[in-house]
C-alpha cells in the first residue's frame, strides 16, 4: 500500500503543473482574442457607426476638416462623399477683427475635384457625427436647397 501512496504523491505535483499550464494557455488565448477585437479586427467597423444619412466631420492629420457622408471601402481607406469644408478669410481692414467663415462645396475649386475622397485611414485623427441642427448641417441643407432652384 505504501508504494501506491508514493505514486499518487508523485502524480499530484504533475497534475497541478498541468492544470496551471492549461490555465495559462486559456488566459493567453482570451487576451489575444480581446486584443484582436479591441485593436485589430474591429478597426473598420468602429469608424462607421453612424447611419449613412448622417453627416460626419472628418479631422485629418494635416489640420484639415471635411464634412460629408462616410462609407467604408476597405481596411486602408475611407470614402467621403457629399463633401464640404470651411474656408476662413481674414478681413482686409484691421478694424474688422472677426474673420469670415464660409461653407464651401468640394468641386468648385480650380482643379475641379469630384465629390468623392478616398482618405487613408492613417491620416484620420478622429470623426464626429454631426447633429441635424448643427450650423454646418443647416448650411449644407441651405446650399442644397439654393442650388436645386438654379
Amino acid at each position: 500500500m505504501e508504494k501506491a501512496t508514493n505514486n499518487f504523491e508523485e502524480l499530484a505535483p504533475r497534475k497541478k503543473s498541468a492544470i496551471s499550464f492549461w490555465i495559462v494557455i486559456i488566459l493567453i488565448v482570451i487576451a489575444v482574442v480581446l486584443g484582436w477585437k479591441l485593436f485589430g479586427g474591429q478597426k473598420g467597423a468602429s469608424l462607421f457607426t453612424s447611419a449613412s444619412a448622417d453627416y460626419q466631420a472628418v479631422f485629418l492629420t494635416n489640420n484639415q476638416v471635411y464634412f460629408g457622408k462616410l462609407a467604408e471601402r476597405n481596411d486602408n481607406y475611407a470614402i467621403l462623399t457629399d463633401i464640404f469644408y470651411l474656408q476662413v478669410s481674414q478681413p482686409l481692414q484691421p478694424s474688422q477683427p472677426n474673420p469670415n467663415v464660409s461653407l464651401i462645396k468640394l468641386g468648385s475649386e480650380l482643379h475641379g475635384p469630384a465629390d468623392r475622397m478616398e482618405i487613408n485611414r492613417d491620416q484620420i485623427l478622429f470623426i464626429e457625427s454631426l447633429k441635424a441642427d448643427s450650423q454646418v448641417v443647416k448650411g449644407i441643407e441651405k446650399y442644397k436647397t439654393d442650388n436645386k432652384l438654379q
